[in-house]
C-alpha cells in the first residue's frame, strides 16, 4: 500500500511543513493595497457604467481626445483590481481555515447590503415595486458568470477545497497546475481569435493559487521589493500604451477597443499587473496603522453599497459623469467623485459593523460558548458515572 503524503502547512514564516499560523492581525501595507484595489474598482464604475464608454458615448465619439485619453487610463484598472482583491484574499485564505462564522459575517453583509438598499430603493419609490426588485433583494446568487459578489460568495465556499488541493501537492505539481490554467484561462483569453468561455469562481481559483504559491513557497525573488516597483512600473506602463494605441484604432474602426488587453481578468497585462503590484505592497514597510487597517475592512462594503444594482441605477445619473465630460475640470470631478463614493460607503459601513455586525456576533459567540459549555459538562458527567 502506498504511504499516505504528509498535509502540507505553514510555519508561522510561512515555509511548508508546521502548523498552520492564526492571524491575528493583517499587514497594514497590504490592507493599503486593498484600499487602493477598490479605489481603482470606484473608479473603474465610474467610467464604465455611467455611459461614457457606451456606443454612443462622449469617450469614443472622439477616443484620442484628452479628455476621453484621461477618463479611458482613469478607469481601466478594474478588472486588474479583482486580480488583486483576489491576490490578497488567496494570500490570506490559504494559511487559514473557513469556519462557520467567517462565511455567515460574509453571507450576513452581503444580504444586509441587498435587503436594506433594495428596501431604501422601493419605499422611497425610485425603484418601482414588482416581482423581479424583491428578487433583486432576497436572492443573493442569481448569476456567477461576470457578477462579482454572487461569484465570491460561492468562491469563499470553495477554499477549503482548494486549500486541501495545495497542501498536498508538492511544488512541481503546483508549478505544473499553474502552467496549465496560464495557458488555458491566460494565454488563450490574451490571443486575439480565441475564446475562453468561464465563469469568475473558476477564475477566482486561478488567483488564489497564484497567491497560495507565493505563501507556500517562499523565494528570494518575492522579497526584492524595488525590483517589484520597478516591474508593476512597467506593468502600468504596457497598459497605458495598450489603451492609447487601441483608442487610436478605436477612432480609425469605429470600434470600442481600447479596453481589449485589459477588459478582463484573465487577459495577460490584468494578471501580470497584479501579481507585480501585490509583491510590491507586500514589500512596503509600513508601520501598523488601526486607521488603515480599520478602513480596509469596509472595502467590500464599499463594493457592495456602490456597485448594488439599485444604486448602479441611480448613481450615476445622479453624478452626471456624461454631463461633465466637456468641464476643464473635469479629471478634478472624477477624483473628487470617487473619493467621496469610497468615503461615503466606508462611513456607513463602518456604522454596520459597530452596531449591527458587533453585537450580532457577540450573541454568536455567547451562543457557541453555550453549546460548547453543555457538551463538555454532558462529557464529564458521562466519564463520572463510568
Amino acid at each position: 500500500m502506498q504511504e499516505k503524503k504528509p498535509v502540507r502547512s505553514l510555519n508561522t514564516d510561512g515555509r511548508g511543513g508546521g502548523t498552520l499560523p492564526a492571524q491575528k492581525q493583517r499587514d497594514s501595507n497590504i490592507e493599503l493595497f486593498r484600499i487602493l484595489t477598490m479605489l481603482l474598482i470606484v473608479a473603474h464604475h465610474y467610467v464604465v457604467n455611467s455611459g461614457l464608454t457606451a456606443a454612443d458615448g462622449p469617450i469614443y465619439t472622439d477616443p484620442m481626445s484628452w479628455r476621453s485619453l484621461f477618463l479611458l487610463v482613469f478607469g481601466a484598472w478594474g478588472k486588474t483590481g479583482i486580480n488583486c482583491f483576489l491576490m490578497i484574499t488567496g494570500y490570506y485564505m490559504c494559511a487559514s481555515r473557513i469556519t462557520a462564522k467567517k462565511f455567515a459575517k460574509l453571507f450576513c453583509e452581503v444580504m444586509f447590503y441587498h435587503i436594506v438598499i433594495g428596501a431604501v430603493f422601493l419605499l422611497t419609490g425610485v425603484e418601482r415595486f414588482s416581482l423581479k426588485a424583491c428578487a433583486e433583494i432576497l436572492i443573493p446568487v442569481r448569476s456567477i458568470g461576470n457578477g462579482f459578489t454572487p461569484a465570491y460568495l460561492v468562491f469563499f465556499l470553495l477554499i477549503p477545497f482548494l486549500n486541501i488541493l495545495i497542501r498536498n501537492m508538492s511544488e512541481r505539481q503546483h508549478v505544473l497546475l499553474l502552467l496549465w490554467c496560464g495557458f488555458t484561462y491566460v494565454f488563450l483569453g490574451t490571443v486575439p481569435k480565441f475564446s475562453v468561455t468561464m465563469n469568475y469562481v473558476s477564475w477566482f481559483g486561478v488567483i488564489f493559487l497564484i497567491a497560495a504559491y507565493i505563501r507556500l513557497y517562499p523565494k528570494k525573488i518575492y522579497e526584492k521589493g524595488k525590483l517589484w516597483g520597478l516591474l508593476t512600473l512597467a506593468a502600468v506602463t504596457a497598459d497605458v500604451l495598450s489603451i492609447v494605441c487601441l483608442a487610436y484604432l478605436s477612432g480609425k474602426t469605429g470600434r470600442r477597443l481600447a479596453y481589449a488587453l485589459v477588459e478582463d481578468s484573465n487577459t495577460f497585462l490584468a494578471v501580470v499587473t497584479g501579481v507585480c503590484a501585490f509583491l510590491f505592497f507586500k514589500n512596503l514597510k509600513i508601520p501598523y496603522s488601526r486607521f488603515i487597517n480599520a478602513v480596509a475592512a469596509s472595502t467590500f462594503g464599499v463594493l457592495l453599497i456602490h456597485a448594488n444594482a439599485f444604486t448602479r441605477r441611480w448613481l450615476w445619473n445622479a453624478i452626471d459623469c456624461t454631463g461633465h465630460y466637456g468641464a476643464d475640470y473635469m479629471p478634478v470631478y472624477a477624483l473628487f467623485a470617487v473619493l467621496c463614493i469610497f468615503s461615503v460607503c466606508t462611513v456607513i459601513d463602518r456604522l454596520r459593523i459597530r452596531f449591527v455586525e458587533k453585537p450580532f456576533f457577540r450573541g454568536w459567540d455567547n451562543y457557541e460558548k453555550r453549546i460548547s459549555e453543555k457538551h463538555t459538562h454532558f462529557f464529564e458527567r458521562i466519564s463520572r458515572e463510568q
